[in-house]
């Protein structure tokens, strides 16, 4: 038999959470308030430690004026790499409007479904606008 030996570099560097603990859609608003003054549409993720504390934040798409594409696998890719056990969806509605649209709440839903396939939580999606807007706070999306 033939074997051959392959060479496999593994990253063992975790980045520690050094933000604080996040626990309302205030505080996610506070830590993305330069989001509202963006003309156009950007969707991050927030990657938490198992304390809820804040290890990364992560643009993940920037799109257009009233739209941006959203997909589980952009949001989980980063959360991965960040050894996140749980992430916070935030994205911006440049005409003030908070309020989420089809498309946002069809998504969501999508994107929680595969965070409970590969065991990272989806905690809540804060859309910032005039006002913020907390898919979880306002029961538009089941988050459980």
């Amino acid at each position: 038999m033939n074997y051959q030996a392959i060479k496999i570099k593994l990253p063992l560097r975790v980045k520690e959470a050094s933000g604080a603990q996040i626990k309302t859609p205030e505080k996610v608003a506070e830590i993305c308030a330069d989001m509202r003054e963006m003309s156009q549409e950007s969707l991050q993720v927030l990657s938490l430690n198992a304390k809820y504390k804040l290890v990364n934040r992560h643009l993940i798409t920037l799109g257009l004026a009233n739209s941006s594409l959203l997909h589980a696998r952009e949001m989980f890719r980063a959360a991965i790499a960040d050894n996140a056990v749980a992430i916070i969806l935030v994205h911006n509605h440049p005409s003030g409007d908070p309020t989420p649209s089809q498309e946002d709440l069809s998504s969501t839903r999508k994107i929680i479904e595969a965070g409970k396939i590969i065991g990272i939580d989806v905690l809540d999606h804060v859309i910032i606008g005039d006002q913020t807007y907390s898919m979880r706070e306002l029961g538009t999306v089941n988050f459980k």
